[in-house]
């Protein structure tokens, strides 16, 4: 497959099914309801639902608040709305590759063992079932560059985050870094990490580690099955 046709094949994933069409149009709805109530929580819908790639956007050298002539300012608000769309496109993509399924993606349609009678052979070739199962859900995040490339992302972001919660006198903002690069599961992780005085000081930190660096294993699953759907000989969209 030439690199020239990835492209094409990213955007085939991301419009070819109903699924991808429909999280396009949420969006889209999103946006206009940010644009009508800027004050209100919705304002923040288009990032969480282009997460997490969105967030990266804080890094970038351009966006809605750069100061300068008007020409600047111009180009400024249209590289992030190119930014801004190439990440839902990528979500949509996503989505259409669960839809579509991953090519060679080595899914057991076995079953390993027989429950019947449950005898010692049996349930070994249950639990061996199970671990194949496991193994092929989670191969997307560790077989390809792009999927390795992110979970090293999550890595240098928890590590930051936990050396300053455990070893800075201040911590200040570092769990900025994994909320961002793991959203936007990640926000549920949060929301779901008892508050520091309820219990050790000690834990709440490490429960929220424990929730992004899981948030961050789903996207790195979901950011391989679109790496390999992409490398596969076909897309067959599903209307």
């Amino acid at each position: 497959m030439s690199k020239a046709s990835r492209p094409r094949r990213l955007l085939a994933l991301a419009t070819g099914n109903r699924h991808a069409r429909g999280y396009l149009a949420v969006v889209a709805g999103s946006v206009v309801c940010s644009l009508l109530f800027p004050d209100s929580p919705l304002a923040m819908a288009p990032m969480l639902l282009t997460a997490p790639l969105s967030f990266l956007g804080v890094a970038l050298p351009f966006g809605a608040g750069t100061q300068g002539s008007p020409a600047v300012e111009a180009l400024a608000i249209g590289l992030w709305t190119l930014w801004f769309l190439a990440c839902a496109l990528v979500n949509a993509a996503v989505l259409g590759a669960l839809a579509t399924g991953a090519a060679g993606d080595g899914t057991v349609t076995e079953r390993s063992g027989a429950w019947s009678g449950r005898s010692g052979p049996a349930r070994a070739g249950a639990r061996d079932g199970v671990a194949h199962r496991v193994r092929n859900l989670l191969a997307p995040a560790v077989d390809n560059w792009p999927a390795r490339g992110y979970l090293a992302v999550v890595a240098v972001a928890l590590g930051f985050f936990l050396g300053a919660e455990y070893v800075l006198a201040d911590p200040g903002f570092a769990g900025i870094w994994p909320l961002m690069t793991t959203a936007p599961l990640s926000f549920l992780a949060i929301a779901l990490t008892p508050a520091a005085d309820t219990g050790p000081e000690w834990l709440s930190p490490l429960l929220f580690a424990a929730g992004s660096a899981l948030s961050g294993l789903v996207n790195a699953v979901l950011l391989g099955r679109l790496t390999r759907r992409l490398r596969s000989p076909q897309i067959r969209p599903v209307a």
